[in-house]
């Protein structure tokens, strides 16, 4: 599978670069509260570490406008594709290490499936703070990786309890998640909507060639 760089103009559907954001503050207080587990990945929805760095404010006023976000992290060893999520809202990712991002588009859905067909990977260098569109379909990053994650404050919480009204309820796994999963994964295993068709995605030999595990 071809790997873009977040810098290729095959990025621009999918996101943005932040361009001269302080981060500095944000990688190190990420490394020194988060571990990085060898088997599998460990996710923090809103680290209270975070609320208290200058880059905060930032972050709150200038990417996202103003309103209420939070800041946690994604942090361990993956390659398989497994799901595929949106948000409402962007969403910000950094690391001090480089990671790869599977993405595909919420308008490639087609008749409640998406076929792994569509993904595309996006490595993104060491510092190098992107915003991924809330129509972008992604999961957790590939490699081995301790990665930033910004999004609306009080996403990946406990789901709200809601009537299934529509098709897109069917889809809600957590609060302002909503997910499609592979037939093979724990995911889906646990209930979660079987949305991808095609094959898992696995870029495990694409990421040791690359160095990235």
């Amino acid at each position: 599978m071809r790997i873009y760089s977040v810098r290729d103009e095959m990025f621009l559907p999918y996101g943005h670069v932040i361009e001269n954001l302080d981060i500095d503050e944000l990688l190190d207080t990420l490394e020194s509260i988060s571990p990085c587990p060898e088997d599998g990945t460990v996710y923090v929805p809103d680290a209270r570490e975070f609320s208290s760095l200058d880059v905060y404010t930032v972050l709150k006023n200038n990417v996202y406008g103003g309103m209420d976000i939070q800041i946690g992290y994604c942090s361990g060893e993956n390659s398989r594709l497994n799901c595929l999520e949106y948000h409402r809202g962007s969403e910000m990712n950094v690391a001090s290490m480089p990671f790869v991002l599977l993405l595909a588009k919420v308008d490639e859905i087609r008749d409640g499936k998406i076929d792994s067909g569509n993904v595309k990977a996006f490595l993104v260098p060491p510092r190098t703070p992107v915003l991924i569109y809330e129509t972008s379909l992604h999961y957790a990053p590939c490699g081995r990786f301790k990665t930033i994650v910004t999004l609306m404050k009080g996403t990946n919480t406990d789901i709200p309890d809601i009537s299934i009204v529509s098709f897109e309820d069917r889809l809600l796994w957590a609060r302002n998640k909503w997910l499609l999963a592979h037939e093979e994964t724990r995911e889906a295993k646990e209930g979660a909507y079987v949305g991808i068709k095609g094959e898992n995605i696995d870029i495990r030999n694409e990421l040791k060639e690359a160095g990235l595990l």
